[in-house]
């Protein structure tokens, strides 16, 4: 598989994405479902914003590490929130998250009106091999 990141300007460097990736060769691409804090059991985090941001991506990591596929070929990964707010004042957490993992990916970031229950952030992603 053979990435390429296509960046006309420097300044989303600072913010931890790309603009877009092209993606050849590849022999397999995951489209991962939305994830969000909810346990193993089913339940609905009623936590804050970075408790929940912590569990969605242990969340996240699962299903792409079940799928044996590797967190640095995520090529997408869109953030939807119920407060853009909270979200940027936690941001550490997913900016860290990429840096540690050579994430590059193309993503958008989305407030929308509610999620289901008691959640504030879900992440999908679309991870290559």
């Amino acid at each position: 598989m053979e990435k390429k990141i296509i960046n006309p300007w420097k300044w989303q460097d600072a913010r931890n994405y790309v603009q877009a990736v092209e993606v050849k060769n590849a022999t397999g691409t995951l489209y991962v479902s939305g994830q969000t804090a909810i346990s193993d059991d089913g339940i609905s985090s009623n936590e804050d914003m970075r408790s929940q941001l912590k569990q969605t991506i242990e969340n996240l990591e699962k299903v792409i590490y079940q799928a044996e596929y590797e967190l640095k070929n995520i090529v997408r990964l869109n953030i939807y929130t119920t407060s853009a707010s909270e979200l940027f004042q936690n941001f550490d957490i997913i900016k860290n998250w990429v840096v540690q993992n050579k994430i590059k990916q193309s993503s958008t970031v989305l407030e929308v009106k509610s999620l289901f229950e008691t959640l504030k952030v879900e992440l999908e992603a679309i991870v290559v091999k």
